[in-house]
């Protein structure tokens, strides 16, 4: 079976590295997903949701990894993601995540009040991480 090696790296070290046979990721033009023999590609991500089909010993198994923007490299059945922050699913703090999703949701409220567009927009993206991650922690293994 052919297979590729997904690295996913943060600037806090390597979060997942793993044998898989395909990723599906969130680019900022859009999904796409990745199979060996994939032609050589880099992309941005957007926040989103990354799944890797891992091959495991006695079955395939899903994992899902929440990602805050970064880019993916694809060179021969070599995968590298290099991301801004990423969380397995495993490791996600429900109760921290959904905190910080009502705090950027009140951050959003005062910025509008008060028109501040950067601060405005900082918070939105605040919101989307937030919900990315709380919605990949439902689907931990």
């Amino acid at each position: 079976m052919a297979e590729m090696h997904v690295s996913v790296i943060t600037p806090d070290g390597t979060i997942f590295d793993h044998r898989a046979k395909a990723v599906n990721a969130q680019t900022t033009y859009g999904g796409i997903t990745i199979m060996p023999g994939h032609m050589p590609i880099i992309v941005p991500l957007a926040i989103g949701e990354l799944r890797v089909t891992r091959i495991t010993e006695s079955d395939d198994s899903e994992n899902y990894i929440a990602v805050s923007g970064g880019i993916m490299e694809v060179e021969a059945d070599q995968i590298n993601i290099i991301a801004n922050t990423a969380e397995r699913s495993r490791d996600i703090d429900l109760d921290r995540a959904e905190n910080a999703k009502k705090e950027a949701e009140a951050s959003m409220i005062r910025a509008r009040d008060a028109k501040n567009k950067i601060e405005f927009n900082r918070a939105r993206v605040a919101l989307a991480k937030a919900v990315n991650r709380i919605g990949v922690s439902e689907k931990r293994l």
